[in-house]
């Protein structure tokens, strides 16, 4: 189904709007040549977010909220000249100085303070997931399409250079008719946090539990499945996949490893791959055609003729096989000026807010994104293949 077909039956566009990609509202300009940003969640994906910033002309971090005392300690040393701080995001709304707003707090909090931000005329840049759960997803797509305000989600492959290139030699047939996809993303760290106080384990190591997150899908592979979906302008229509706590026995309720695949349609698969006890190729993307290949690693893509003539013989006594591959030697470094995605998609947010651009990293395809996940969390929840429930979109 592709995605305005989602749009249309879950209500959330009108036929005018789906007929236009772009929004068909004005949205809030701000006055300032500076974009006073408010940062709501100042963990450790917070202040990195601030350190950018704090590098990006015309944007400045006027205020930061947080729930946990010792984050907005340990931020405010980010500054020379010290923001105003909170302790509730609804009070930092209440700062008139503030055209936007960053969200950086846990995955299940984004749809909500998402929609208290826009309901209070923020621009938002909101982190992935962009909410859990379709309910979560649907409120907020209605709040931002009835609003005026720029919204944005944190798949910020969508800004990256080395991204859109490739993304443009796709759909210019460098590869010819996409077959399949294969993403992986490996670590090996358990990603649990020192906690010194028992009574804030579960909102520091928020990652590690059910009510907060969806682990692995959600954290690292959505930014994958963001991408596909991307390529091939489409959502998946089903979806199976296999997840376990099997490492790990430290209390946590996410798998610490996924293999999941889904299906779009023409056959198309998209499978993904993360383990969390062993980082061994890391991370990869790679983009089969029936002319050729492209793999994208963490800064740079390479490409993979397919018409190159595979040497036959026998193997292992039989005759006529595929000895090798010539192709795997002549690979094509694809060279592209690119920024970190995260920078330049901060760059893109300001940008977006001062020429009344809709992103490309919006709320519709943020929405994509998060039912595609919960879809994997529950195929591999139940162990069966999870379909597109376009029933359930209907008004």
């Amino acid at each position: 189904m592709k995605r305005k077909d989602f749009l249309v039956n879950s209500g959330l566009l009108t036929s005018s709007l789906f007929a236009y990609p772009n929004y068909l509202f004005t949205k809030k300009n701000t006055s300032n040549d500076i974009i006073n940003i408010g940062v709501i969640g100042t963990g450790n994906r917070g202040k990195g977010l601030i350190k950018l910033i704090n590098n990006i002309s015309d944007m400045n971090v006027k205020a930061i909220c947080d729930i946990l005392p010792y984050q907005i300690d340990e931020t405010l040393k980010l500054f020379n000249k010290k923001p105003k701080t909170y302790a509730n995001h609804l009070s930092l709304l209440e700062n008139n100085d503030l055209d936007a707003v960053i969200i950086s707090t846990p995955i299940n909090s984004h749809s909500k303070i998402s929609i208290d931000c826009v309901q209070a005329g923020k621009h938002v840049y909101c982190e992935k997931l962009m909410a859990k759960g379709f309910d979560a997803t649907v409120n907020l797509v209605k709040a931002v399409k009835d609003s005026k305000i720029t919204f944005q989600t944190g798949h910020q492959y969508h800004s990256s250079r080395l991204y859109t290139n490739v993304v443009d030699l796709i759909k210019n047939g460098k590869i010819g008719n996409v077959i399949a996809f294969e993403s992986q993303w490996n670590r090996n760290r358990s990603w649990r946090r020192p906690v010194k106080d028992p009574n804030l384990e579960r909102q520091i190591n928020w990652r590690l539990y059910r009510d907060y997150s969806f682990g692995l899908l959600a954290e690292l592979s959505a930014h994958q499945i963001d991408f596909v979906n991307w390529v091939l302008e489409d959502n998946p229509i089903k979806v199976v996949g296999f997840g376990g706590i099997d490492f790990y026995k430290d209390g946590r309720e996410v798998y610490d490893n996924i293999k999941v695949i889904y299906e779009y349609m023409g056959g198309v698969k998209a499978s993904y791959t993360c383990l969390s006890n062993n980082a061994k190729d890391g991370y990869k993307i790679s983009i089969k055609g029936d002319l050729g290949s492209i793999d994208i690693y963490k800064d740079e893509a390479w490409f993979y003729s397919n018409l190159d003539e595979p040497q036959i013989g026998e193997v292992d006594g039989v005759s006529g096989a595929t000895k090798s591959w010539l192709g795997s030697s002549k690979g094509q470094k694809l060279n592209f000026k690119h920024l970190t995605p995260t920078e330049q998609a901060l760059i893109d947010f300001k940008n977006s807010i001062k020429d009344n651009k809709e992103p490309l990293s919006n709320v519709f395809t943020g929405a994509d994104v998060s039912y595609a996940v919960e879809m994997g969390i529950k195929a591999m929840d139940s162990g069966n293949v999870v379909r597109w429930d376009s029933k359930k979109y209907v008004n």
